[in-house]
Formats: C-alpha cells, structure tokens, sequence
C-alpha cells in the first residue's frame, strides 16, 4: 500500500520546556502521593438522588468536558456535602474548568496538596507573600510536591524581597543534585529579579551548561537576560540556537527575535506559573498526563498570557480527541504574542481536524500574508489540499514552500518532498512525482515510508521489481508492525510471482490492519492466486464492508463476479 501518513509537523508539537535532565526523574515516586488521584476506596454518593448526577460528572470528565463535570459533582455534592469523594472531583473539575468554586472547595480540604496549592496562589494573587509561603512549606516534601516545593518556596520568598534567602532554597533542595538544571534556571530569574546581576549572570551559565539542550523557557530567559546586558548578539545566537534544535519553533523565529529583550519573568507570580508550567512539561514527557492538565491551570490561574501552557493544554486535549476544547483553550492568544504564529499554525490544523477545511485555509491564507517567507504556512495549505484530493492545488501549495527552502535541500526537508511526490502521483504527473521521491530518498536514505511509497509505484507500473523488493523488505525491517508496509511487501512479492511469501505477509498485514479495506482485498488476490478461491470471495466480500476508496469497489464486485459470485453485480 502507498503509505502517506501525515508527517508530525510543527502544528502538532511537543513543547521542549525540559530537558531529559529534568523529565527523566519526574517518575512514578514523583507523583504517587499527589491529592489528585482518585481514592483506593470506592465512596460513590451515597445519599438517593445524588447518583445521577455523579455518574454524569464523571462520564464529562473522562471527556474532557471539565465545565459540565463541575456542575454536575457540584450538584450532587449539594445533595451529599459531606461526601470526601465527590467534593474532591467536584473541586477538580472546577478547577481544570477554571471556575470560581474551586477555591471555595479548596477551603475544605485541608489534606489536599492541589488544594493548597490553589489557596496559596490565591494568597500569591491577593500579595500575601508569607502566606504563601506557609503554605507552601507546609507541603509534604514527597509526591507531586517534592519537585515543586522548593521553587514554590523561593518564589514566595523573592516576593517577599528575601532574595539571599530564595536561592539558598534552592541550593540546599534534597532535588538540586538531579533538578540542577531547573533550579538553577530558577535560581537566576530570582536574582534576576532581585537585581543581584552576578548571582543571575553565574547561574543562567550553569543552567546553560546543564540543561540537556536548548529549550524555550531556558533560551527566552537566557535571550532576555543577554539582551538587557548589553549582548544582543550572543542573544540572537541563544534564539538561533532553540530554532535549531526544535524545528517546530521556526514559524515564529522571527516573532521571538523582535521580543528578545522583553523580560519573560515580571514578577514573582509570573515565576511561580513557570514552575507549573515546568513540571507540567517534565510530566507530559513521561505521560503523566493526569497530571499535567491541573499543575497547567494552576499556571494559567496565575499567568493567563502564559502561551507554552496553553499550546501544551491544547495538546492533552488533542490527546484526548478533544479539538473543540483544544481550540477553545488557544482562542484567547493575541495576535502580538510572540508564540502566535505557531498557535495559528495550530488552530488551523484543528478547524481542520474539527471538519471546517474552509475555516483553516481561511486562518493560512491570512498567516500566509503576514508571514510571506515561511515555508511552513504554504506546507500546510498543501497537506490540507492532498488531504481533500485535491492535487492540482497541492501541488501549487507545496511549489510555494519548497521555492521558500534553503538550497541545497537539507536533510531535514525530506517530507515536503515526499509529499508534494504523492500530490503529483495523484495528480497524474509520475516524472515530476519520481524526481521528488528519489530526492526525499537521497535526503533520508533509510526513511521507510518514501522506501515504501516508490517500491510500490514501481511495482504497480511493472518495473524496477528487484530494487522494489529490496526497497520494501528494508522498510518492513524499519517498522516491522506497520500493517501498511507489511501489505507493500506481500503485494510486491504477489506480482513478483511468489504467491506463498506475499500470502504469508498479507496475512500478517491484515492482522496488523483488520479493518483496512485495500489490504484485505490484496490478500483475496493473494488466495485467488494460490487456487484457495472461497477464501479469496470470502476477503473481496469483507473488503466491500470496509468502506473502501471509490474507485476500488468496481473492482472488487467484478472479482466477485468473475468468480461466480452472483449476489455481486
């Protein structure tokens, strides 16, 4: 089968807030302890009435749905308030919806380590810094807390004007071995902040140096503090240097650039959201996306400009299928955020994705005309047009971006021309469509799907069959669990006249993709061709339920009747 997946571009990124050095420890132990896991006991309401409501507060959650699943526990802790287990979930749902009565819910959970953390950034909102730092250091110094506390703390003092104070925090952390990185980033934004100049330049260079690479919080901090300190210079290269290393950033290269100097940390709060906002991002590495949604709002709460949480949000709502909610939540991102291309770039793949293909080349179009010189603007118009098979105007899409790329091509392009070969194989136009494949090949020589896409071409107009078995049995090596490459291979093995190899992996293709109409019909070829012809009708016919392409339903009713199958036309 000619495999053309959507290739993981810059819309659908994973944000690089951490480095391994942080993420790699944010681990099981990290959070097992947090107050926001549901209870071992089951305490379901227990008082009559209370049930239908719970039950529907629960199946809102699991749907994202946090507004409704508020209203809903709320009403039947209404019904039930001395419930534990409902005002827990009725005070979560609240929260992650970002409604007023978590706060009033937090009041009566005097054991929750969420709960607290919301009380004590109320007290962070209203400037009750020792308060706040109460609070904070009456956290248990284990769970999801561990990691936070010790940045929590020194925020709290820095708010205070305690600065010495601050960073001997989070030098003495239990965590500062293995979280150096982290803490020293901290650590220089509080002396930024305190305008201890010598203490800030020391650790934004140890935080530079132990981070395991470039990563945004770091760069725009790192790029800001240069700035302010008379090195543009060695600023631009720190922003170069992010763009570098995390592609996905490009679009708004030249955003972040014109915003190099803004200070990224105004004030005490802003630093307590970006500590959110990091454990957040080391959490969502590790899939503890149970997690990451509730230390994100406690960011926002803060920070509601704060744009990485919101992409980060917007990505666990895509997680979950949730695109409306994934929009809803990047909606408020203004046009001057230096991050708003790249949430363009993201709202348009999720209209899109939400059925309003209109709507999303309406939001590139006008992307496009403030951002002329950037390739990825005119390579989503093009994946959106193949997507509807709409070719020709792919084609034209992808024409665009490539005429915006460096040259020569780097190895890094590979996929714009992999793509624009599959809209030009469709559109009919294979010597312009081979000239692209075999140039993404040349770029990544081992890249299964390009090796997969032209050894199948090559099989379908008859030539080149060495060099397409050798091709594909290197990409089925690449991705041995890929239905779609396993079927390329059977195929290929099918027209090369060896009817038991391409039976063997046919078969394997259709465990692989059970419901994948092409594959099944293949391997009733496959059978028909080793004499085993009820089994053949049997596949051609379950082929026909899988809701194949247009154009291959004709062909597989006159295999079936070909074959004598007279409930077929």
């Amino acid at each position: 089968m000619q495999k053309a997946p959507s290739v993981a571009r810059s819309v659908l990124l994973a944000l690089s807030l951490l480095s391994a050095c942080a993420a790699a420890d944010a681990t099981s132990d990290a959070v097992a302890t947090s107050g926001t896991s549901t209870p071992r006991r089951s305490m379901g309401p227990a008082v009559p009435g209370t049930a239908a409501a719970y039950l529907s507060g629960l199946f809102a959650a699991a749907q994202g749905d946090n507004d409704f699943a508020a209203q809903q526990f709320i009403r039947a802790l209404n019904s039930d308030p001395t419930n534990a287990v409902i005002r827990q979930q009725a005070f979560l749902a609240s929260l992650l919806s970002g409604r007023t009565d978590a706060l009033r819910l937090a009041q009566m959970m005097p054991d929750d380590q969420i709960a607290q953390l919301l009380l004590a950034d109320a007290d962070v909102t209203a400037g009750r810094w020792e308060a706040a730092e109460t609070r904070f250091a009456g956290l248990p110094r284990s769970g999801l807390t561990q990691l936070l506390q010790p940045m929590l703390l020194a925020w709290a003092q820095a708010g205070q004007g305690r600065t010495d104070v601050a960073l001997a925090t989070l030098s003495a952390a239990p965590e500062a071995q293995r979280f150096h990185a982290v803490y020293a980033l901290h650590g220089a934004m509080i002396a930024d902040f305190g305008k201890r100049t010598a203490d800030a330049a020391r650790l934004y260079r140890v935080a530079a140096t132990e981070f395991g690479g470039t990563n945004l919080q770091l760069a725009r901090q790192l790029a800001s503090w240069q700035t302010r300190q008379g090195y543009p210079a060695e600023a631009k290269d720190t922003i170069a240097g992010l763009l570098e290393s995390n592609p996905e950033f490009a679009i708004a290269g030249q955003s972040l650039e014109a915003a190099i100097g803004e200070k990224q940390v105004r004030n005490p709060a802003d630093g307590i959201a970006e500590a959110y906002l990091t454990l957040a991002g080391a959490l969502r590495n590790q899939e503890r996306v149970a997690y990451a949604p509730v230390l994100l709002q406690l960011a926002l709460n803060l920070r509601p400009d704060l744009t990485a949480a919101r992409l980060l949000v917007a990505e666990l709502q895509e997680a979950r299928t949730r695109s409306d909610l994934a929009q809803r939540v990047l909606a408020p991102v203004l046009a001057t955020d230096p991050l708003a291309p790249m949430v363009r770039l993201r709202q348009a793949a999720i209209a899109d994705r939400l059925g309003n293909n209109a709507e999303a080349l309406r939001i590139l179009d006008k992307l496009a005309k403030d951002l002329p010189d950037r390739p990825e603007v005119p390579t989503m118009q093009g994946d959106l047009l193949r997507q509807k098979k709409h070719f020709a105007e792919a084609v034209a899409a992808y024409d665009r971006a490539i005429a915006l790329l460096p040259q020569p091509p780097t190895k890094g392009s590979w996929g714009l021309y992999y793509y624009r070969g599959i809209a030009l194989d469709r559109a009919k136009q294979w010597s312009r469509a081979e000239a692209d494949l075999l140039l993404a090949l040349e770029l990544q020589p081992d890249q299964p799907f390009v090796l997969n896409y032209l050894a199948y071409s090559w099989t379908e107009q008859g030539r080149n069959f060495p060099r397409a078995r050798e091709m594909i049995e290197r990409a089925v090596q690449l991705r041995p669990n890929d239905g779609e490459i396993t079927d390329s291979l059977g195929w290929v093995l099918l027209r090369q006249g060896d009817v038991a190899g391409s039976i063997k992996y046919l078969e394997r293709a259709v465990e692989l993709e059970p419901e994948d109409a092409t594959i099944t019909g293949h391997l009733g070829d496959a059978y028909w061709a080793a004499g085993r012809k009820l089994e053949a009708q049997f596949q051609w016919r379950r082929a026909l339920n899988l809701k194949p392409e247009a154009e291959d339903v004709p062909k597989l009713q006159a295999k079936l009747h070909d074959a004598g199958d007279t409930a077929q036309p």
